[in-house]
């Protein structure tokens, strides 16, 4: 069960406009990741469910986070049905994350009141989406459907969107500040931010400290 209500979910994601995203088979490295993240200033962190091990590692997250840190928000991404959104539901994600769009998954959601992000790269279904009570959509692959210019073309028509481009957002002053001018209320960063180096070498206050920029970068760019 969801430790977050989903309000307080959407808040804190818009708020701090960046949400990280990992897969880790390891349960000590994936909890030293999203502790980096978390020290950052990142307090949404996306797990996606890419191995065989995502569900029992994920499981081990929400029990390490829910007493060493109450404040860090766990959901989980890469989810494309009903059935892997609801086991993930009943052991405590508080956020769905999927590359495309599930009417069924946005039902389930919406009973339990846990807040769905589904991917969306065209306006239809933008739109769609939020017909079925989707207040974030997750703009799936962002560079690929048309990058920042795709999120200011769908924006001028559709002011009250709310969208996270996912996929071809860089770890970078000029990437984020693009996309935030753009219109994009956050933005969702994987290997750019958590990069596969880092990992290797576990430069988790490297990992950090470049979360801490990019929370930084996107409240700069809100600000021009």
């Amino acid at each position: 069960m969801a430790r977050f209500m989903r309000l307080e979910v959407i808040n804190t994601l818009l708020e701090t406009g960046l949400v990280p995203l990992f897969y880790n088979g390891d349960v000590e490295t994936s909890i030293e990741l999203a502790s980096a993240c978390s020290r950052g200033g990142a307090k949404t962190i996306e797990f996606t469910n890419r191995g065989e091990l995502a569900y029992p590692v994920f499981t081990e997250l929400v029990k390490h986070f829910t007493k060493a840190d109450p404040s860090l928000i766990i959901g989980v991404g890469s989810i494309v049905d009903a059935p892997t959104a609801a086991l993930y539901i009943a052991a405590g994600a508080n956020f769905i994350v999927g590359p495309s769009f599930n009417p069924e998954i946005a039902k389930l959601c919406n009973r339990r009141k846990i807040l769905y992000m589904p991917g969306c790269a065209t306006e239809t279904e933008i739109a769609t989406a939020e017909e079925y009570g989707a207040e974030i959509c997750k703009v799936f692959p962002g560079e690929t459907v048309g990058g920042p210019a795709f999120i200011k073309g769908v924006m001028a028509p559709c002011p009250w969107h709310r969208l996270m481009p996912t996929g071809g957002v860089d770890a970078t002053e000029a990437s984020v500040s693009e996309w935030i001018k753009a219109g994009a209320a956050a933005v969702g960063m994987g290997s750019k931010l958590i990069t596969a180096q880092a990992v290797k070498e576990k430069d988790y206050d490297g990992i950090a400290s470049k979360a801490a920029q990019c929370v930084n970068w996107v409240q700069v760019a809100r600000n021009k």
